[in-house]
């Protein structure tokens, strides 16, 4: 083992920050053994210096990550602080400083991972992101590396925690949205304002990761479809009970089956409570690879929380180091097919629709001309009715996003549907 020792500098001390710090110095000994060189934390980069960070040597915090990352001996640089700027520049500046860099930055990957990956190929540096998404899941790098021969056709997941919470509660307890989301808050699974999460964005960002190294093409966060979960009522969940169904909400990303564009998308849905991700309960995560070779894979585990996701970031930095003590490099971006991404107009998929129509004879024939006249099979219908008023729930078959959508235009035209309850999308069969 060489004797001197690897030097890292942490951008931000926060919840998985301070994890990763506490674990460089608890479990010294073991890394520098895995590595084959010691590693020392040389450096960390905070907002407010005054606050008390334990374990941590005062004299290592400073407020200037831009020295910190110019400094020329830094080995590896960690950016935990997440956002886009100033994280961009910093992980940029890093590389043209010799440093590699290990990141659980989604949000800038999903918005910018091509040009991070073309200056860490310009610089012959690192760039490792397995704590980017599903926390301490092992995804990336299975993807990245382990699945690299095969032929990946399909991603489906849970990769949001909080959501996965609220609708869990929601399944399991009758609450109702806002009531699910005020026990994720209390509990800490919801951030106080919890938009990214509770609208898609979080699980968005994740998805272009995924669809990005998955088919080895180019995707950006606004390339995914996105819904959140807000609109998700306590009636759809017992729809989707009725059904035997529950709800999620899904990162879906996929090859079309010609080979010649990939969709991503993140949106509720309902699946089958024989399905695997049916029984993922409250705030983990599990992801399906479907792969040509290696058929269904299920990854599974807790998505967020401090030490889940710095186990991940600090999986990324032994092999960074052994990287760099072997003066090489791991696999940097794969994009060569460089596949379109389609809208969601173009998915084929399966509609559950919930009116309230007028209970009087000849709505159901209404209804079944405007599903004929857009193209869009009926599978089940099921209506309910009482003092003039009545409910109608229909399941189509499979068809395009657009067709679907279209339908449920001209639904809201006819004078016998008084509204549109819901609308929520099956996958999973």
């Amino acid at each position: 083992m060489r004797t001197r020792p690897l030097k890292v500098a942490l951008l931000g001390c926060g919840v998985v920050g301070s994890e990763v710090a506490r674990i460089m110095t608890t479990h010294a000994d073991d890394l520098a053994a895995r590595i084959g060189a010691p590693v020392e934390l040389a450096g960390v980069a905070v907002r407010r210096p005054s606050k008390v960070r334990e374990g941590i040597d005062p004299a290592l915090i400073t407020t200037d990550a831009t020295a910190l990352v110019q400094r020329g001996d830094i080995d590896v640089v960690v950016e935990v602080i997440g956002g886009i700027e100033p994280a961009r520049t910093l992980i940029t500046t890093a590389f043209e400083n010799g440093a590699s860099v290990v990141s659980a930055n989604k949000a800038l990957l999903a918005e910018d991972g091509a040009a991070l990956h073309a200056a860490a190929e310009k610089y012959g540096r690192d760039l490792y992101y397995e704590a980017a998404v599903a926390g301490a899941i092992p995804l990336v790098r299975p993807l990245r590396e382990s699945l690299a021969g095969d032929k990946v056709n399909r991603v489906l997941g849970i990769v949001n925690g909080t959501t996965n919470f609220i609708l869990d509660k929601m399944d399991t307890s009758g609450a109702g949205y806002s009531e699910a989301l005020d026990e994720a808050t209390a509990l800490g699974y919801a951030e106080a304002d919890p938009t990214a999460d509770v609208e898609g964005f979080d699980a968005a960002a994740k998805a272009a990761i995924l669809a990005g190294i998955a088919f080895h093409t180019r995707v950006k966060i606004g390339d995914v479809h996105r819904e959140g979960i807000t609109e998700v009522t306590a009636a759809d969940i017992a729809s989707a009970r009725r059904m035997g169904c529950t709800v999620k909400l899904l990162a879906i990303c996929e090859r079309a089956a010609d080979g010649a564009s990939v969709t991503a998308r993140v949106h509720p849905a309902m699946i089958p409570l024989s399905h695997p991700l049916a029984s993922v309960r409250e705030a983990y995560n599990a992801v399906f690879v479907e792969a040509e070779a290696a058929g269904q894979l299920m990854f599974y585990g807790p998505g967020a929380g401090g030490s889940p996701t710095a186990s991940a970031v600090l999986g990324d930095l032994v092999a960074v180091c052994r990287n760099k003590l072997g003066e090489a490099t791991g696999p940097g971006e794969s994009a060569y097919t460089r596949l379109p991404v389609s809208p969601m107009g173009e998915v084929v998929t399966r509609y559950h629709i919930s009116l309230d129509v007028a209970d009087k004879p000849g709505v159901l024939a209404q209804v079944a001309t405007v599903f004929a006249e857009q193209g869009v099979s009926i599978d089940t219908v099921r209506q309910q009715g009482k003092d003039g008023e009545a409910s109608l729930v229909v399941v189509t078959h499979r068809a395009p996003d657009a067709a679907l959508s279209g339908t449920v235009e001209a639904l809201r035209k006819l004078d016998t549907v008084r509204g549109v309850a819901s609308i929520m999308r099956v996958e999973g069969e």
